[in-house]
């Protein structure tokens, strides 16, 4: 099957078109110029505010005019996530996409169906003439990924709609009625340098192919993380030689799950052929925990030259033993929802720069006391290793409504299609629902979307058959929203 053949063609026809344009995080310039543009070429009323999001504006179709009025919702930017081995930049080239089965993919790069998959169904939405819906809204926002900014610099009266489907979910088959809300914890740790010793074996040791992921709707798959793996090792290696360290790095993204990570360290000579014998026993030992999650998990080791520099004995010791203490992955899971996760934590990234290093950690909750204490624990075990720490304001979560009206015509539209329930549920990753609501406390919401897996990593795909139930579920919806009161 050629891409010009997916089904609804409307639907991947403009996927393809919002792949063409670049499009970070806080980088929307490009695709809001093209959401922009498109409202001009299809004579639609539309509107951008200070923060850079973009609200469209659709008349409802003959005989709809009564409806209450929906808003469909998507976020303008995606994760720019790569692997090492693939030459792209995300601000100026497009996405690659190919078909592998019944996936769309992209070429070493993450897809960003998370969330252009979204914006591409407003647009065919926005532009066909054969969907019934009643007067319609769309809403694109800016910077959901790394800071929902978008969402927080909502005004009110931006929007007036009365219903608000957020495109942003991952499960077809699935209605989201709730979300996690949550915040970062930022470590400043001292890195002194000083001189390094004379007479040590220098090697780089690294961890990669890790699957990673999304760090709410993966948190619980038993994933490796590759800062803790790595970090593992060297606290290994800091009991039993005298272990210095020149540079470290690990991880990226606060959302996501790190795959790969890094440490350019030292010890003595004698010790050189230990340390290697070490991590294959280390290697061993990991690959066998995560036996089922991490097919594809390496570590090497690598002779490096000798370093001017290493980081001074305390701090480096201090700030291992921190890491190896902070809590990551899951941590309780609900009591009210079988299967959801409640409270999580991420150990995102790891940099060395001016003179410190710098841990990034993202704490996860539908219960905010709960989100506070995670963070809180986090903080804890930072600051017994001598770190400057803050948590972020962090975002709110979205408390399920199971009476909300949108949800039961969603629940009826899609058994009348499919023959079969809707799985009606709350995902522990963040959607930007929460904050729409504190602008908006009317707002009647609900999330579904076709089914994407690892997102915000360079294996991010889209199972192709589910598009096609998504759009016929979307367009029953928008047919049956209910008479304004």
């Amino acid at each position: 099957m050629g891409k010009n053949e997916l089904q609804p063609a409307v639907v991947f026809r403009y996927f393809e078109e919002v792949c063409q344009v670049p499009r970070p995080s806080k980088k929307e310039g490009k695709i809001r110029e093209f959401l922009v543009n498109f409202a001009k070429g299809h004579n639609l009323e539309y509107k951008t505010d200070e923060a850079g999001n973009v609200l469209i504006k659709k008349s409802a179709s003959a005989g709809m005019e009564n409806r209450k009025t929906v808003i469909l919702q998507s976020h303008m930017d995606m994760v720019c996530e790569k692997n090492k081995d693939t030459e792209h930049n995300f601000d100026t080239d497009p996405i690659q996409t190919y078909i592998d089965g019944e996936w769309l993919r992209a070429k070493g790069t993450t897809l960003g169906a998370d969330n252009g998959i979204g914006i591409a169904t407003q647009l065919a939405v926005l532009a066909s003439d054969d969907v019934k819906h009643g007067p319609l809204q769309c809403l694109f926002t800016v910077d959901e990924e790394t800071g929902l900014t978008g969402a927080f610099a909502l005004k009110e009266g931006f929007m007036d709609g009365d219903i608000l489907i957020n495109l942003d979910s991952e499960d077809e088959g699935e209605l989201f009625i709730g979300c996690a809300g949550g915040a970062n914890t930022t470590a400043h740790f001292p890195c002194p340098m000083v001189d390094a010793p004379a007479d040590y074996f220098f090697f780089r040791v690294a961890v990669k192919g890790l699957t990673g992921g999304h760090s709410g709707d993966d948190i619980n798959k038993n994933r490796a993380n590759a800062n803790k793996l790595l970090n593992r090792y060297l606290v290994e290696l800091m009991r039993k030689y005298d272990l210095r360290i020149s540079e470290i790095d690990g991880g990226n993204l606060h959302n996501a799950i790190p795959r790969e990570a890094h440490a350019l360290c030292a010890v003595p000579m004698k010790d050189k052929e230990s340390v290697r014998v070490d991590l294959n026993v280390y290697l061993s030992e990991v690959e066998n925990e995560f036996s089922v999650t991490e097919p594809n998990l390496k570590m090497e080791l690598e002779s490096e030259s000798a370093q001017k520099q290493v980081m001074e004995y305390g701090a480096m010791k201090c700030f291992l033993l921190s890491i190896y203490t902070v809590h990551n992955g899951v941590y309780a899971m609900s009591q009210d929802i079988p299967g959801l996760v409640e409270t999580s934590s991420n150990l995102a990234s790891i940099k060395q720069r001016d003179g410190e290093l710098v841990v990034v950690t993202s704490q996860r909750s539908s219960i905010l006391s709960s989100r506070k204490d995670m963070s809180n624990m986090v903080t804890a075990a930072f600051i017994l290793g001598g770190a400057a720490v803050k948590t972020g304001d962090g975002y709110p979560g979205w408390k399920p409504n199971p009476s909300s009206e949108i949800l039961g015509i969603a629940v009826e539209c899609y058994k009348n299609l499919f023959g079969v329930e809707p799985k009606v549920k709350a995902i522990h990753a963040g959607l930007e629902c929460g904050l729409f609501l504190e602008k908006y406390p009317s707002l009647d919401m609900v999330s579904f979307g076709p089914t994407l897996r690892g997102v915000h990593s360079p294996d991010e795909r889209m199972l192709i058959p589910t598009v096609d139930k998504f759009w016929r579920h979307l367009k029953e919806v928008l047919a049956h929203t209910p008479v304004k009161a």
